[in-house]
């Protein structure tokens, strides 16, 4: 299924309600917005428990830092190859 919406000049948009209904999104819900090499996604973001979806939530500071780093690291070197495509 799909369907378009417009962005506002605020940067908002409204999620069709089929999919709000289909996907259990009520007011105040958060969702993710993802940045794939296929393009934006966007899920319902979910709480299982656990804080880290990464790495296990006893996993120590310092390791879930740097996992943190090299994931930023990774992302601008992957924008950085977009923007000059």
């Amino acid at each position: 299924m799909g369907q378009t919406t417009r962005v506002t000049e605020k940067g908002q948009a409204t999620i069709p309600k089929e999919l709000r209904e289909k996907y259990d999104l009520e007011p105040g819900d958060e969702v993710l917005w993802l940045d794939t090499d296929e393009g934006i996604v966007v899920k319902k973001r979910t709480r299982t428990g656990g804080r880290g979806l990464l790495v296990p939530d006893d996993t120590p500071a310092a390791t879930r830092e740097a996992i943190g780093a090299e994931l930023a690291d990774r992302l601008r070197e992957r924008r950085d190859r977009n923007y000059e495509e």
